[in-house]
C-alpha cells in the first residue's frame, strides 16, 4: 500500500494548483482503501511478482475517488470520512471537474499498461457504475422500490468496482478465466456485504465512528434495504411513516424511523443479507491455494459484516 500511495501521489500531479489541492485533500482523507487492497491481495495470492499491480491499484482508487466526488455533489453531502466533503470545502463545480480529471487520469494510466483485457474490465466497470448512479437517482423519493431493484443498484453502483478490482488482481497474475471469474464473484459479493452494512450503520451507527452524518440516507430520500423491508413487512402505521419520510426526505422523524426499522426486524434482516453475501465471497475463493493473502481475503469477509464504521 505504501508503493500504491507513492504511485497515487506521482500520478496526481497537475500543472493546475486547484486540481492538486482537491485531489490531495481527498486522498489524504484516507478511508479503508479496500478496492486497491483487493488488487494487491488477489495478485499476490496468485503469485504475482511484478509491479504492475501497484499501477492497477492506483487506477482503481482514482476511479473510486472520482465517483465519491460526483456522489457527494449529487447527494449534497457535507461530511465523509469524518470531515467536510470536497464539495462543501471547494464547491460543486470544482468537485465535479476534479472528478472528471481523476477519471481521465485513470484511463491514461490504463492505456500505458497496454493490456486490452484491463481496459475492457475497467471501462465496463465505469459504465455500470454510472448506470447504477442514474438508477439510484431514479429511485430517490420512491417508496415503492423493491428489494430486487435496490440490489441491482448495489451491484452496479458499489459492488462492480470491488468485482473489477479483484478480477484485475487475478488477471495481472496470469490466472485463468475460471479463476478470474471466481475472483470477480468474491469482489462482487464482498462489495454487496459492505454496502448492506453501510445501510445498517446509517440507522444504527455513530456519526463519529462511521465518518458521516447518521440519517443521511433518509434525508436524501434513499430507499435502502432497511426501509424497503419495513415497506414490505412492517405494520400499516410503520409503512405510512416510511412512505412519507422517503417521499419528503424528512429526517425530523428519524427517531420514529429508527424505531420502525429496529422493531420490525429490518436491521437484523439487512445484516443477515450482508452475512449471506460475505459467505458467498468466502465460497468463491475456496479453491484458492492457502496463503497469508488468502487468509487476509477471508478476514475481509468477516470485517465487512462485523465493523461499526
Amino acid at each position: 500500500m505504501e508503493a500504491v500511495n507513492t504511485v497515487i501521489r506521482q500520478r496526481l500531479q497537475s500543472d493546475v494548483a486547484l486540481v492538486n489541492q482537491i485531489a490531495e485533500y481527498i486522498i489524504s482523507a484516507g478511508g479503508k482503501r479496500i478496492r486497491p487492497v483487493l488488487v494487491l491481495l488477489l495478485a499476490n495470492a496468485y503469485g504475482y511478482e511484478g509491479r504492475g499491480h501497484h499501477e492497477l491499484a492506483a487506477v482503481v482508487e482514482f476511479i473510486h475517488t472520482a465517483t465519491l466526488l460526483h456522489d457527494d455533489v449529487v447527494d449534497e453531502s457535507s461530511m465523509r470520512r469524518g470531515r467536510q466533503t470536497a464539495n462543501a470545502m471547494f464547491g460543486n463545480a470544482a468537485s465535479v471537474l476534479v472528478g472528471d480529471y481523476l477519471y481521465s487520469r485513470a484511463f491514461e494510466m490504463m492505456t500505458s499498461l497496454d493490456e486490452m483485457r484491463v481496459m475492457e474490465i475497467l471501462s465496463r466497470a465505469t459504465t455500470v457504475i454510472a448506470e447504477g448512479e442514474v438508477l439510484q437517482l431514479l429511485n430517490m423519493h420512491d417508496p415503492d422500490v423493491t428489494e430486487a431493484s435496490y440490489l441491482t443498484v448495489i451491484r452496479s453502483k458499489t459492488a462492480k468496482l470491488f468485482e473489477a478490482a479483484a478480477e484485475l488482481g487475478a488477471l495481472i497474475a496470469g490466472a485463468n478465466d475460471v479463476q478470474i471469474e471466481a475472483a470477480g464473484e468474491y469482489g462482487r459479493s464482498l462489495g454487496t456485504a459492505f454496502q448492506l452494512i453501510d445501510d445498517v450503520l446509517d440507522y444504527a451507527g455513530d456519526a463519529s465512528e462511521i465518518g458521516k452524518n447518521v440519517g443521511d440516507d433518509l434525508r436524501e430520500g434513499k430507499p435502502t434495504l432497511p426501509l424497503i423491508y419495513v415497506m414490505e413487512n412492517g405494520s400499516a402505521e410503520q409503512r405510512e411513516l416510511i412512505r412519507a419520510c422517503i417521499e419528503s426526505g424528512d429526517e425530523t422523524h428519524f427517531d420514529a424511523v429508527l424505531a420502525a426499522v429496529t422493531t420490525s426486524g429490518a436491521l437484523d434482516y439487512t445484516r443477515r443479507q450482508a452475512e449471506a453475501a460475505s459467505a458467498r465471497a468466502q465460497g468463491a475463493i475456496a479453491d484458492l491455494p492457502d496463503s497469508e493473502y488468502k487468509q487476509s481475503l477471508l478476514q475481509l469477509c468477516s470485517f465487512a459484516v462485523d465493523r461499526n464504521h
